[in-house]
């Protein structure tokens, strides 16, 4: 009896060639039918897609803020520009009003990287959402606005607990003229 070459040289039988490798599912090309070797073709006159416009929309975090934000940042001894900061932290879309307020508390508390690393991270987000396209503007708009009323939010905040404490000291001074 002939063999029909599936040994090697030790006289060893080797496995059928071409064989599919178990458990791997098919490697042939998309469209191509490996069971009668035929491509498969989608029928004539059905509608093509048109490919996504994945040209970036850049869109701008914050541009619909006032060119003056006034937010009062506590005494520190780091170093950063505290206006590009405040514009970038505004700006952003992937924070809470309450989150920004705990960030704009704690700056006193935190070290220069902390201060660097945030900066960071807002100047990347800033980047990353100008990048998206022009299909993503319509929610970014959404959220840009809700954010940028967020933001006057806390400011009013910031102006309502400064009155406060105007008045409270105020009311002090009067107490203390008096004698009481």
């Amino acid at each position: 009896m002939q063999d029909q070459g599936n040994n090697n040289q030790n006289g060893q039988s080797n496995p059928a060639p071409f064989a599919p490798a178990s458990g791997s599912g098919s490697t042939a090309a998309p469209g191509f039918n490996p069971m009668n070797g035929s491509a498969q073709v989608p029928p004539t006159g059905a509608p093509a897609t048109p490919p996504e416009d994945t040209t970036p929309a850049n869109f701008q975090l914050g541009a619909l803020l006032p060119a003056k934000l006034d937010v009062p940042i506590q005494a520190h001894e780091l170093s950063f520009d505290e206006d590009k900061f405040i514009r970038l932290l505004a700006g952003s879309i992937s924070l809470s009003r309450d989150e920004k307020k705990r960030i704009i508390d704690t700056i006193p508390k935190l070290k220069q990287s902390q201060i660097d690393e945030l900066i960071r991270i807002f100047e990347e987000e800033k980047m990353k959402f100008s990048q998206l396209s022009k299909k993503h503007v319509p929610q970014l708009e959404k959220l840009a606005k809700q954010h940028a009323q967020d933001w006057q939010d806390l400011e009013a905040s910031y102006r309502s607990e400064q009155k406060k404490a105007d008045d409270q000291a105020a009311a002090d001074e009067i107490r203390k003229s008096l004698g009481i």
